[in-house]
């Protein structure tokens, strides 16, 4: 035993050291190449044996030619480092490199006449510059690709060389794609739908006999999936007249379920637990007609909301829509009962903005601080809504923007003559893996008539937590001679949120508040706090303890909710 002890100290040492790399003499790409090659070695297999040194060199000098540089002086020198350990000291000088001397790029076939390929054929390999092999082949590859997406299904290289001539440091590109013919779409075949074909065909992005185009398959897809009506969507190209070099279309659907179901859950100290329910009917006819029914119930307020959606000819995109909501409120010094009824006009604009253009019927009959009344309105209006985003859950990027107006005149039998706007952003950004940022803007205004002429509804409340989460739900707001609130004809707040990853899903957030509801004068708020957000597959569940600065009696809040963030 004394023995093997003894063997084991005087082994130690050269257990421990180990033999290391250092490269000098290069930067940028040339270093990043390099390293690359010389990261693909263990640990174990670093020596400092002739043998590896020899195979060390060899590996540098591909790395650089790889990148034109032919002519490098690698040398390698043995250095010792403590702990008895030893170091390979890498000299690398580039020299000259080998530049492109001449080149013999030819497009043959319909892709010679494709504007795509002549915008593509700016990447070439150009005279003069310097011998990439990585970026020959990243062209070579863009070229078969650009083909597949664009329908030359026979394309191939007739001729592919890259020479190099290291003695006379002169390098020759010569490629020679043959297109061939482009193929076409043919007739696009529906199977397994309970829509009405015409319905189905509206949603076609193409002609038979168009050329073929990869993105239009996508778009078709996603035509079909916004529609909401089928549980599931595959869409091939048949094979059967590829010698007509035609492609039909095969798309296969399965109706979505007719009934589906979705629930929500919210809770704040001020308000207590919110509960939503919202059915929808995704199909109701062959022609796609579509039933939204939405249910909320919280102590503050209860309501009900019924949508009848009407497709137009662009079915994903057009539509008419009759809605109904009722809405109970107690809360504060609000009390209401409110009836809506409005027929929408939506459009999807080609730049991906929503247009929609209502009339609304609203008819309120409340109670406001020490204000009683009832209120019948007849607002036509127009909005338009954006809303984008890059991943589900908690996006990694995201941002939604809305601006509304509507009217109301009693010339046509409204009870009050005014304008009112409403306006909404907001925007989520990622930085790396831990890091996000949650931003939002809500403002909105009542012009040409006094705040005391119009329904609870269209006055304007803030806190909560939706904006200033350090204050009371809609507690922010002007206050008559009693102190109770009446309500503003504007509001403005503005919040910012910083979350960081902890692990998983699970994220830590701290956020800033700011803003108010007024009618003269903006007496402005506001609130900082801390919370927990866990990315579940239907969104962010969200806890938030926030803090009212400007808050006069009750400044902590607690807020649970689940749901989208913007």
């Amino acid at each position: 035993m004394r023995y093997l002890l003894l063997t084991l100290l005087l082994l130690s040492p050269a257990v421990l050291a180990q033999t290391t790399l250092r490269l000098t003499g290069l930067s940028g790409e040339l270093e990043d190449n390099v390293k690359l090659f010389l990261d693909r070695y263990a640990a174990g297999e670093i020596s400092t044996s002739l043998r590896f040194q020899a195979r060390l060199e060899q590996d540098i000098a591909q790395a650089m030619q790889a990148l034109g540089y032919y002519h490098s002086e690698i040398t390698i020198t043995l250095q010792s480092t403590r702990n008895n350990g030893s170091r390979l000291l890498i000299q690398v000088t580039p020299g000259e490199p080998i530049r492109i001397t001449e080149t013999d790029i030819q497009l043959l076939g319909d892709a010679a006449t494709d504007p795509e390929f002549q915008n593509l054929l700016r990447q070439a390999p150009q005279v003069g510059q310097v011998v990439h092999h990585g970026r020959y082949d990243s062209f070579k590859s863009a070229l078969n690709s650009l083909a597949q997406r664009r329908g030359y299904f026979d394309a191939r290289f007739s001729l592919q060389r890259l020479e190099v001539s290291p003695p006379r440091r002169q390098a020759f590109v010569r490629l020679h794609f043959d297109s061939g013919q482009r193929y076409r779409f043919g007739e696009v075949r529906f199977s397994g739908s309970q829509i009405a074909p015409e319905r189905l065909t509206s949603l076609v992005p193409f002609q038979p006999d168009a050329p073929y185009l990869a993105t239009q398959l996508g778009e078709l897809n996603q035509a079909l999936a916004n529609t909401n009506w089928f549980s599931s969507i595959l869409v091939t190209a048949s094979t059967e007249a590829i010698d007509q070099r035609l492609l039909p279309i095969d798309v296969e659907l399965a109706p979505r379920k007719r009934n589906s179901i979705e629930t929500g859950i919210g809770f704040s100290d001020d308000v207590g637990a919110r509960i939503k329910l919202n059915w929808l009917k995704p199909w109701l006819n062959d022609r796609g007609h579509s039933l939204n029914s939405k249910l909320a119930l919280s102590q503050a307020e209860q309501s009900i909301e019924a949508a009848y959606r009407l497709p137009l000819e662009s079915v994903a995109t057009d539509f008419w829509q009759l809605q109904y909501g009722l809405r109970n409120r107690d809360y504060q010094d609000t009390r209401s009962i409110e009836s809506n009824l409005a027929l929408e006009r939506h459009w999807l604009l080609r730049n991906d903005w929503y247009r929609t253009a209502s009339i609304r019927w609203l008819y309120e009959d409340y109670t406001q601080a020490d204000q009683e009344d009832n209120s019948s309105l007849i607002m036509p209006g127009i909005s338009f809504s954006r809303s984008r985003q890059t991943g589900s859950g908690m996006p990694t990027r995201a941002d939604r923007l809305l601006l509304g107006i509507e009217v109301s005149d009693q010339s046509w039998g409204s009870a009050a003559s005014f304008v009112r706007l409403r306006g909404r952003a907001g925007y989520i950004d990622s930085f790396g893996d831990r890091h996000r940022l949650v931003s939002r803007l809500d403002g909105g205004a009542v012009l040409m008539e006094a705040v005391d002429n119009l329904p609870p509804s269209l006055r304007f409340f803030a806190g909560g937590d939706n904006n200033l989460r350090g204050y009371a739900y809609e507690s922010v707001s002007p206050r008559n001679q009693d102190g109770e609130l009446i309500g503003g004809r504007y509001m403005a707040t503005a919040s910012l949120e910083y979350q960081y990853r902890v692990t998983g899903n699970w994220w830590l957030a701290t956020f800033a508040d700011y803003g108010s509801a007024w009618t003269k004068t903006p007496d402005w708020k506001k609130g900082v706090g801390f919370g927990v957000r866990w990315g579940s597959p239907i969104g962010a569940v969200r806890i938030d303890f926030a803090w009212g600065l400007d808050a006069d009696d009750k400044p902590f809040q607690l807020h649970f909710s689940l749901g989208p963030e913007l």
